[in-house]
């Protein structure tokens, strides 16, 4: 049956490519636009064990903090998260809206792929693989025109494949302009929580008897700490490497296309004619590594990782190219190997407190900006603590102790 709201071609009614493109999908797929049965897909208890072992469930705080805290029950709207084939496995938000919701299926446990229910948000947005919003009408089938949403995928932090969706299913609230910004704000968040708690896991991991496979992917957490701690995705027990080995891993892992004997001497002792020293610290850090992390044994001329290493020093870069401020700010332990006083480490260890002081003096909140300011090495920043007290709302109460600690610090500078 074609659906009644298709434009054709001696019809004046405007649709918007991706939704024709969509409604002709699931014409194809033999859905009835007059009849809507989305899969229940999980049993009671299926649903319960498939949801504590699905990767978004450690990352749902991030939802609740950004989508559904603020949405009172009388808000006319409901967030869920799917999974990757649009099973919905959670739905929270206006308790009214949703036993209305439930009147066409859209509960935790049914299939809301556009293979299933035709073009709808959260299916349309996996199929598409990007953020969208469908209006009413533009839905596929009619029982749902009374509604409208806003979806967004959201994706692994390592390998981009498509973990799950978020959706914002109401009235017209859940079409508003920026709405949509918000929705992909939030995914960014969860994709930046995933990946800081996937390398604060690597960093921590329990002993294991599972031995080091040379192909196993490593992480080297150097923040905050002078002896690094080399882990691997395996579960095999995690080395603590001398401050050295640290060094020497860490300007490896920076300089990806590697780096010759004198560069390497230079960044590590100050001296490019330092190469008799050099040699002799890489002899025991390929003795070392052999042992537990046989991928990463540099290679020579020029020196560089056959493997790649993950810093975390790097991951926090990454979220800050992302705007992911708050967890940028969550994962930064402290400096880059703190003792060291090797010139490259101290290039390195600079780059990224000063790129994470700018970029949170650039765009991030005031409650993100105070918890930056509130470390000890950041203590006498005035620039940071007058920017806290400008962005702070004339009201806020903590604008008091930020005039406070202003007035301290110019005590001691005079």
């Amino acid at each position: 049956m074609r659906n009644p709201w298709l434009a054709t071609p001696d019809s004046p009614r405007a649709v918007r490519e991706l939704v024709r493109a969509s409604w002709a999908r699931s014409e194809q797929a033999s859905l009835d636009p007059e009849r809507l049965s989305p899969p229940i897909e999980f049993s009671e208890d299926e649903l319960r064990d498939y949801r504590l072992a699905h990767p978004l469930a450690g990352v749902l705080p991030v939802v609740r903090k950004l989508l559904v805290r603020d949405i009172e029950d009388d808000s006319g709207l409901v967030v869920a998260v799917g999974d990757a084939r649009g099973r919905l496995l959670w739905v929270d938000g206006d308790a009214g809206l949703r036993r209305r919701a439930e009147g066409m299926l859209f509960v935790e446990g049914a299939g809301w792929s556009e293979a299933a229910v035709g073009t709808s948000a959260p299916g349309t947005a996996l199929e598409l693989d990007h953020g969208i919003q469908i209006h009413a009408a533009e839905h596929f089938n009619t029982i749902v025109h009374p509604w409208s949403c806003t979806a967004v995928p959201v994706h692994d932090p390592e390998t981009r494949g498509i973990l799950g969706v978020i959706d914002i299913t109401g009235g017209l609230d859940a079409v508003a302009p920026h709405t949509l910004a918000l929705m992909e704000a939030t995914a960014t968040a969860m994709e930046s929580e995933l990946l800081v708690q996937r390398l604060r896991s690597r960093g921590s991991r329990p002993a294991s008897t599972r031995g080091t496979s040379p192909s196993t992917r490593h992480t080297l957490a150097v923040l905050g700490r002078d002896a690094g701690l080399l882990s691997d995705a395996a579960g095999a027990p995690p080395t603590t490497l001398s401050v050295r080995h640290t060094e020497i891993l860490t300007l490896l892992a920076w300089h990806r296309d590697g780096l010759s004997a004198h560069e390497l001497a230079s960044l590590l002792y100050g001296d490019p004619d330092a190469a008799v020293t050099l040699r002799a610290e890489l002899v025991r850090l390929r003795r070392a590594l052999a042992r537990v992390a046989p991928g990463l044994v540099p290679e020579s001329r020029p020196y560089r990782l056959r493997e790649r290493l993950d810093v975390d020093a790097s991951g926090v870069l990454s979220l800050l190219d992302r705007g992911a401020h708050r967890v940028a700010l969550s994962a930064y332990a402290g400096p880059v190997v703190p003792s060291s006083t090797a010139p490259g480490i101290e290039d390195i260890r600079e780059e990224v407190a000063t790129r994470l002081r700018a970029s949170l003096l650039d765009d991030a909140s005031a409650d993100v900006l105070l918890d930056f300011a509130r470390r000890d090495d950041r203590s006498d920043d005035v620039e940071l603590w007058t920017a806290c007290l400008r962005l702070l709302p004339q009201r806020s109460p903590k604008r008091a102790g930020v005039v406070a600690h202003l007035e301290q610090i110019e005590r001691s500078l005079g």
